[in-house]
């Protein structure tokens, strides 16, 4: 194996020193073949002279309007249960049904168990004793930290650092505002599309997981009747998000990292970029060749280590500036329904801020329910609760992390312009940072590069859930995916890109489509899944108040 991946690499490299030197006629290429497909998916509806509204937007905040309604505010109502879900508060029904462990019978054997236990001693180590309960296998991979961790490492990134920075330059400090809005509503979208995830998943004779829209698009839609229209959807979720894994999920974020790591160290030369992508792609290659939970147990330790330092930086920030943080959110405020004199007015300081907090936490689009699919457990609402967490995460606290310590820095327009746009966000973000915390910029570059690596390993696992949709499920499937992710890890490194990545975001956004459509068919669906999820929860809680034993205390 390790010989063949060799050839393979030695292969790649000329192939990248051709692409090196031939990047802009690739570029001009690529960009007359797929150009009018960009073109339709961030296409924007004109509803006056002086906006515009890209129709995807509109499809995601509807979308998620819908679900918050629906559902009656779970992203509210829910968000102390998905805490304690995290915690492992019910992690005992999740693995053996309420029923199993609170239901009469189960807990007269529980009291009988220890009773026996205590009179002659653990006779039975195989059975279901307390102290053996957790042990026992239910379907699913990974825990509900680590799903959520592994969701999260694809979307908390390039996004919440650069793209806030271009959204506010824009848009303004208002901006912000619809931003903390978008991100509120799609925790409902993210809650439904991620309960569907579990609910048809396929799981593997050995254990091996397969779940995403691919999976709930074909299998639930036949449950309505509509099979052959839920596998057209399906297949083409399949395509976009094998082509957003190669693109935005990996090339970007490989040519990003290489350029905010060679301009930290000062490197130059038309190999720079190549010898950092050689080293990222194998770095990739170790964690990805060990499927989900290598990819899980990676991500559960990157991506709160990276976002709890960025956090922390800037409290510090806020802190050291705490006189003028309700100057700040006074600034938003008023941004956000006057807009400031930003072009476009209030319409168009809303757009910037819905279409920053949509396109950060990807809610909507599907991708985080192939992630969340590999959870272990019994009740697939207890891992849409979970999901619910990312966007609250990834848009309400980092992103508006981000904007706060912008607008705070800039209050006298040391460095940026509002209502003129910006092209280099990071830099932008840097330059905030570095004015309270001198040479912070390190940091941001290092958080950059490992938020890219965090993103890249999750798209690769994304990508690979489709691959094997289209292609099936095998050791040969497997590699000629990843190789063939690892090889453009290298390519994104070493090359300019232009209309390779705007091509990649369209895949992106394209998922949004089948994805929107099956979920809000399969809604009646959700609904009675969370109320079977409740329902245990009520049961548990009830019977723990009439004495019953906890089984959690126990473990």
């Amino acid at each position: 194996m390790k010989k063949k991946l060799l050839s393979l690499m030695l292969l790649v490299f000329p192939m990248i020193s051709f692409a090196q030197s031939t990047t802009d006629s690739i570029d001009a290429t690529f960009k007359n073949y797929t150009g009018w497909f960009v073109d339709a998916i961030f296409y924007e509806i004109p509803f006056s002279d002086t906006f515009q509204i890209p129709w995807v937007l509109i499809v995601l905040i509807g979308g998620a309007l819908f679900f918050t309604i629906y559902f009656k505010f779970i992203n509210f109502t829910g968000f102390l249960t998905a805490i304690q879900v995290v915690r492992g508060k019910y992690e005992d029904i999740e693995k053996h049904g309420v029923d199993n462990l609170y239901g009469e019978n189960a807990q007269q054997k529980i009291v009988d168990e220890e009773n026996n236990e205590k009179a002659y001693g653990d006779q039975t180590p195989g059975g279901d004793l307390i102290e053996t309960i957790r042990d026992e296998s239910v379907d699913g991979e990974v825990s509900h930290f680590q799903a959520l961790t592994a969701a999260l490492s694809a979307t908390v990134g390039l996004g919440n650092i650069a793209g806030v920075a271009v959204a506010l330059s824009i848009g303004g400090p208002g901006a912000t505002f619809w931003m903390i809005v978008a991100g509120l509503l799609g925790m409902a979208s993210k809650f439904a599309e991620c309960t569907l995830g579990v609910k048809y998943r396929d799981v593997g004779e050995d254990g091996t997981v397969y779940g995403g829209p691919m999976y709930y698009l074909t299998k639930g839609l036949k449950e309505k009747g509509a099979g052959g229209f839920g596998k057209v959807l399906a297949v083409l979720f399949a395509i976009f998000v094998i082509g957003g894994s190669f693109g935005g999920g990996n090339m970007f974020q490989a040519n990003q990292a290489a350029a905010q790591f060679t301009k930290l160290f000062e490197l130059t030369g038309p190999n720079a970029g190549l010898y950092f992508g050689i080293v990222m792609a194998v770095l990739v290659a170790v964690v990805i060749i060990g499927g989900i939970k290598r990819i899980a147990s990676v991500t559960e330790k990157v991506v709160p280590f990276m976002a709890g330092i960025y956090v922390l930086a800037a409290l510090i920030i806020l802190f050291a500036n705490f006189s003028l943080i309700d100057d700040a959110f006074a600034l938003i405020y008023e941004g956000a329904f006057s807009g400031l004199g930003i072009a476009g007015g209030l319409i168009g300081v809303m757009i910037q801020g819905i279409r920053r907090g949509a396109f950060s936490n990807e809610a909507g689009v599907g991708s985080a329910a192939i992630a969340h699919s590999a959870v272990r457990t019994k009740y697939p609402a207890s891992e849409g609760i979970v999901a619910l967490l990312e966007p609250f995460v990834d848009t309400v606290v980092i992103c508006t992390m981000t904007a706060l310590v912008i607008i705070i820095t800039n209050f006298d327009g040391q460095f940026m312009q509002y209502g003129v746009e910006i092209k280099e966000g990071v830099e932008l973000t840097a330059i905030a940072f570095d004015s309270v915390i001198p040479h912070f910029s390190v940091v941001l570059t290092i958080a950059v590069i490992l938020f890219a690596f965090s993103t890249m390993i999750s798209w690769s696992y994304y990508g690979m859930q489709g691959w094997k949709f289209l292609f099936g499920k095998g050791k040969i499937t497997d590699l000629v995916y990843k190789v063939l992710f690892l090889m453009f890890v290298v390519v994104g490194a070493s090359i300019s890109l232009g209309a390779v990545i705007d091509f990649s975001d369209a895949m992106i956004f394209a998922m949004v489509v089948p994805n929107i459509i099956g979920v809000i068919m399969l809604s009646p669906v959700i609904k009675k899944e969370l109320s079977k999820y409740m329902n245990a929860i009520n049961k548990k809680e009830e019977a723990i108040e009439d004495g019953a034993v906890d089984i959690n205390e126990h473990m």
